[in-house]
């Protein structure tokens, strides 16, 4: 199982983890769509904002390992914002391939993008004054 050095392990200041320690002695467990209803916690919310950002911020639009992030948070983001990478995908395996989808992504969390699209503004300013 890769371990994602310098991913964030937690929710700061909750007990929210994004990353586990090692692998289940149990087996794989396995990632499976969960449905985000409105009336989700804000909690929950932040917590999925916080795990988006933190996997843009890491990986970006290309492919990447499953490895030792959570099941269970990658469950609320899977088949929506994270997308399996190739067309075999084995969700009970921790080299499965993911990737985000950028669009879905950034239609449902547009906090963890806004400082990136200013930033791309910013340049485009610049350009235009030349």
């Amino acid at each position: 199982m890769l371990k994602h050095r310098g991913f964030p392990s937690r929710l700061p200041s909750t007990d929210l983890q994004f990353t586990i320690r090692r692998g289940n002695a149990k087996g794989v467990t396995p990632l499976k769509r969960r449905e985000r209803h409105a009336d989700r916690r804000p909690l929950d919310r932040r917590a999925d904002a916080a795990f988006m950002a933190a996997l843009w911020e890491h990986f970006g639009e290309e492919p990447f390992e499953r490895g030792n992030l959570d099941a269970g948070r990658l469950s609320w983001l899977l088949g929506r914002e994270v997308v399996p990478a190739t067309p075999d995908f084995d969700p009970e395996s921790y080299e499965a391939l993911l990737r985000i989808d950028r669009a879905r992504a950034e239609a449902a969390f547009p906090q963890v993008f806004a400082g990136e699209t200013a930033a791309q503004g910013d340049e485009d300013d610049e350009d235009a004054a030349w």
